[in-house]
């Protein structure tokens, strides 16, 4: 089979309605490396890079409330920093490059999910609403 590992795909295609910052970006621990008292940073598998987690809030409607908040990895060498707040929304709107998902299956609900990696956190581009392009 030609997939293997993560599967490439858009922005718009994870987060059609966009998608707003909800937690601090955070390392991901290495349990297999790590020993107690001792933290080890995860790096992903097939690039190396140190591997960072935060959690966004989908911004589709139509998605239950225990499904609209989920953990996005970036691969980065260094701490991500998202990007700066905008004036009177309480969430920060953030869009990703380099998106790509792997499935699995959940061992607490036995349903398919998908691990959401990506390369790059930043502002929303200028004539965006929403996840879609403004109309002109």
């Amino acid at each position: 089979m030609a997939l293997q590992g993560p599967i490439p795909v858009t922005f718009d295609m994870v987060f059609p309605h966009g998608c707003y910052v909800v937690g601090e970006v955070e390392p991901v621990k290495d349990f297999d490396a790590s020993t107690n008292g001792r933290f080890v940073q995860a790096r992903d598998k097939q690039t190396r890079e140190l591997v960072w987690q935060v959690a966004v809030m989908d911004a589709d409607p139509t998605l239950k409330p225990a499904q609209k908040t989920v953990a996005v990895k970036i691969l980065s060498a260094v701490q991500p920093i998202p990007p700066a707040p905008v004036a009177g929304v309480p969430f920060t709107p953030v869009e990703f490059d380099g998106v790509s998902v792997t499935p699995y299956v959940n061992s607490n609900s036995n349903r398919l999910a998908y691990s959401i990696r990506v390369r790059e956190m930043r502002p929303v581009r200028t004539g965006k609403t929403g996840g879609k392009e403004a109309a002109a």
